[in-house]
């Protein structure tokens, strides 16, 4: 009888087992209990996150743009760029119908978005580069280097200047495991750790200045002081699983750079935390840039950006923060608090 109830328990765990793996050519496909598709093997291992969103909260997140070119008419220049997440460049096909499709959740962002606000697409752009280690493996977030290349896209459509990479000092963080060993609690990706590579611009200088939050239960500010240490790149060493708070020290901040490029072009990013990777590369592109995360504002927006006189905004969100309910309500709000 034991040894049966045994063999019955071997069979169930083995069909669980099954269920949730695939093969990928010769490399194993699988999604962990929490949802993450893990694949390949050894140093080569990368996990991904799903998406999910709802096409009706795509067209709440374009509107809550639309909201902002309403406000500000042609006095700022308004651009959504939503973030494609890595499972768009590097999903197997045995594990596709585990995610929705991201292409078609911006191409229904930008059916929705008024003539008059500028569409940035990135997925030309990054499928150029998928070759080049353009999102981490072991991390939620895209790398530096994708960050570099939208960027740089984003630049081209706004028509201010941009530094060629080239230009740049480079530093690594290496034997970087990021967020998703922490999701995942799969051994194989804590085991396949990367180098995490971030770009400092040369040849400009800059001012950075901080607004820090505190933060309570349901992301509620309960204090907000000016930052002693206003850096906009923090230095991790190797191993370190926060590497990717290099970019201003993460995401419970407002931020000012002033740069000394002098176009007379002002910047607001409205964004996630994807988002951070992306001002280091502008400081030759704009006289000064705002930083604001869409979880951590407590101001009228609207205040916020006639007093810095605003020329730029860039709604700047991963696909699945701009199919977040969250998001897109709390934009809206910014108008009116």
């Amino acid at each position: 009888m034991k040894k049966s109830y045994t063999i019955k328990l071997l069979t169930l765990l083995l069909i669980c087992l099954y269920s949730f793996t695939a093969v990928y050519g010769d490399e194993p496909v699988r999604r962990t209990k929490s949802g993450i598709i893990i694949i390949g093997r050894g140093k080569n291992v990368r996990a991904l996150d799903t998406f999910t969103g709802k096409a009706e909260n795509g067209v709440m997140y374009a509107e809550a743009a639309n909201r902002y070119q309403e406000m500000f008419g042609d006095s700022i220049h308004i651009y959504c760029m939503p973030i494609p997440i890595a499972i768009a460049f590097y999903c197997p096909e045995k594990a596709k119908e585990w995610t929705s499709d991201i292409r078609g959740a911006v191409d229904n962002i930008f059916a929705h978005l008024q003539e008059s606000v500028v569409r940035v697409n990135l997925f030309d752009t990054l499928s150029a580069h998928t070759e080049e280690p353009i999102y981490s493996r072991t991390d939620h977030h895209w790398a530096p280097l994708g960050a570099y290349y939208a960027a740089k896209e984003f630049a081209r459509v706004a028509g201010v200047p941009f530094a060629d990479l080239s230009t740049y000092d480079t530093d690594t963080v290496h034997q970087y495991v990021g967020t998703m060993y922490k999701f995942s609690k799969d051994i194989a990706v804590k085991n396949a750790p990367e180098d995490f590579v971030y770009y400092i611009p040369r040849n400009v200088t800059y001012n950075t200045e901080s607004i820090r939050y505190q933060v309570g239960k349901n992301n509620t500010i309960l204090k907000e002081t000016p930052s002693e240490d206003n850096r906009f790149f923090y230095e991790y060493e190797d191993g370190n699983n926060q590497a990717y708070l290099t970019f201003m020290h993460g995401d419970l901040n407002t931020t000012t750079v002033k740069t000394s490029t002098k176009n007379g072009r002002r910047l607001l990013i409205l964004k996630d935390s994807f988002g951070n990777a992306l001002p280091g590369y502008l400081f030759h592109s704009f006289e000064e840039i705002y930083v604001i995360d869409c979880r951590y504002f407590n101001k009228n927006i609207v205040q916020y950006i006639n007093d810095r006189h605003v020329t730029d905004m860039l709604f700047a969100n991963n696909i699945s923060h701009a199919h977040n309910i969250a998001t897109s309500t709390a934009y809206i709000n910014y108008l009116t608090q």
